[in-house]
């Protein structure tokens, strides 16, 4: 049989075409196209990115939550106090228990820093025991005490919530010790004298803020006064509200 040669040539063009369009549909990698590893960390790229202004926005809520704390001008409180205090100069005295009152207004020129002016009256009963001036009838005389105090107060730990500060202040202090004596000399019962003298005080301040401008406060404190040419180291607190107002 004869063979046909343009059967042939067309078998191998068609061969060649189809090839070619193999090759045609066979997906290429574009150069510069992302690949599986560049996309990942695109993607934890911007989760990073995400977390990131999340933790800006906690920030600046608590920045904003403390500023609107504590960048009041004012603070008022009103305060009861606890302290135990020696009233007279022998060492067989016994230290009495003081129940206070406590009334003070701080102005504060930052958000940090303040003076306080305070004032405050002491209570308590002392026990003087049975002795020829007493005979018996005095034996447990009340006495107080009245305080006036300046000085500066300073937070150095601040939260939206609470807050530390320390405080001092120095001023002028009055015993009252012959109130209750019947005319006898409280220095006959062992007790002082009535006399003004110096008063001084440093406190570590401990806030909760119930709301911005409203606060429960309680304030452990040494108190050191000096009654009878000597000084009486005492250790009490103070415990109350506090009212802050006006802005810096």
């Amino acid at each position: 049989m004869a063979q046909n040669p343009g059967s042939n040539s067309m078998a191998q063009d068609e061969g060649q075409n189809g090839g070619n369009q193999s090759q045609s549909q066979t997906p290429n990698r574009v150069d510069g196209q992302p690949g599986a590893g560049q996309t990942q960390q695109s993607r934890e790229s911007e989760q990073m990115s995400v977390q990131a202004r999340i933790r800006m926005r906690r920030e600046q809520r608590r920045a904003t939550a403390i500023h609107d704390a504590y960048d009041h001008k004012f603070e008022t409180y009103m305060n009861m106090g606890y302290m135990r205090f020696k009233p007279g100069p022998s060492d067989k005295m016994q230290r009495l228990t003081y129940y206070a009152w406590n009334f003070g207004l701080t102005r504060y020129s930052s958000e940090r820093l303040g003076f306080d002016l305070d004032g405050r009256g002491q209570y308590g009963t002392a026990f003087v025991g049975v002795t020829q001036y007493s005979q018996g009838y005095f034996t447990r005389p009340a006495i107080s005490q009245y305080d006036v105090m300046f000085g500066p107060t300073y937070r150095f730990y601040m939260q939206p919530k609470y807050s530390v500060s320390g405080r001092v202040m120095g001023g002028w202090a009055y015993g009252n010790f012959s109130g209750d004596t019947n005319g006898t000399p409280p220095s006959l019962l062992g007790l002082y004298s009535d006399q003004s003298t110096f008063a001084a005080s440093a406190a570590v301040i401990g806030d909760y803020n119930v709301a911005p401008n409203i606060v429960l406060r309680l304030a452990p404190e040494y108190f050191f006064t000096g009654f009878g040419s000597s000084v009486q180291a005492s250790r009490g607190f103070t415990a109350g509200l506090v009212y802050r107002f006006g802005r810096q």
